[in-house]
């Protein structure tokens, strides 16, 4: 049996030491990842899939940890995928393993990771896709995404997630009409969290104003949930909202949804591999060193060059 067989076995088996070790191997072992990512694929599919965003200081962090626990006490096994800004130092997650949520790993039902974006846009990490299908295959019941919270750069989430929660907090300045053309139209729940603050009742106000611009025909309508995430107030309503909203997927659009998602993937992944086939086979020619020579000369510009390049393959 080979290492990567070795540790899809132990993701099956909802082995904690193989999950980590199989994420480690996503975010850095394209090859052994494509191998992991078929041995356990057919194992996926069960678990609901939750994305977190929002503004940075909205309480993401603080929520989920409540969150976790809520899911736990009804009985339901959790994993979490934290997407951290990178490191510019080691290119990994920022933030590491979140401190505040450390004592949740103590618990065999929760597997939490930090993920680093490796400045890639959207919100998520490339790999955060196969570390989800890893912690679904590992039997997870539920898996929670949180973003890195920058704004409406947190749109990707949508193709990773089936439901999503746009998180934001009374006090944060025009957040919300700066987020009004993302994720203000990818949410289908709405958090007012630091419920407990003054201007709380005036974010619930605003956004509800914003969603009353949307003249689109829908069949969910996102609810709003205030909360308080440090002390846990309206978290469990929060958990009953999604789960509504699980059942409504079911019943209207998971297929759809699932379709989706599957397109998606599958033209990424053309995209990547195509992409690589071609720059591996550029490499092998020496005009490839000649324009990148130019360009380090300043004789030509990058994307100029590459047009260059990809026009002489095409002929």
């Amino acid at each position: 049996m080979s290492k990567v067989e070795e540790i899809a076995k132990g993701v099956l088996a909802g082995d904690k030491r193989s999950i980590a070790k199989a994420i480690t191997i996503v975010e850095n072992k394209p090859e052994e990842a494509q191998r992991l990512i078929a041995a356990i694929y057919p194992h996926t599919g069960k678990a609901h899939i939750i994305g977190l965003t929002g503004p940075g200081g909205a309480g993401k962090s603080t929520l989920i940890e409540k969150m976790v626990r809520e899911y736990r006490r009804r009985g339901k096994t959790v994993g979490v995928i934290a997407v951290d800004p990178t490191s510019p130092f080691t290119g990994g997650a920022f933030l590491g393993d979140r401190i505040r949520m450390q004592e949740l790993t103590m618990d065999e039902g929760v597997f939490i990771r930090s993920m680093a974006t490796r400045n890639n846009p959207g919100g998520i990490a490339k790999a955060t896709k196969d570390a989800v299908k890893i912690l679904d295959a590992a039997g997870k019941d539920v898996i929670i995404v949180e973003t890195v919270g920058a704004g409406q750069s947190e749109v990707d989430i949508v193709k990773v997630a089936q439901t999503v929660v746009v998180v934001h907090a009374p006090g944060l300045g025009d957040e919300i009409q700066a987020i009004k053309a993302g994720l203000m139209e990818i949410a289908d729940i709405f958090v007012v969290n630091k419920a407990d603050r003054e201007n709380a009742d005036k974010t619930v106000i605003d956004i509800q104003a914003v969603l009353q611009l949307d003249d689109r025909v829908k069949a969910w309508n996102p609810p709003i949930v205030k909360t308080v995430a440090v002390t846990g107030e309206g978290v469990p309503q929060l958990l009953d909202k999604i789960e509504e909203h699980r059942q409504f997927l079911q019943r209207e659009l998971l297929q759809k949804r699932s379709w989706e998602k599957a397109q998606a993937e599958l033209v990424e992944a053309i995209r990547d591999k195509v992409t690589s086939s071609i720059i591996e086979k550029l490499k092998r020619e020496k005009r490839f060193e000649k324009i990148l020579q130019q360009i380090v000369n300043r004789e030509i510009d990058p994307a100029t060059a590459a047009e260059k390049l990809l026009n002489q393959e095409m002929e």
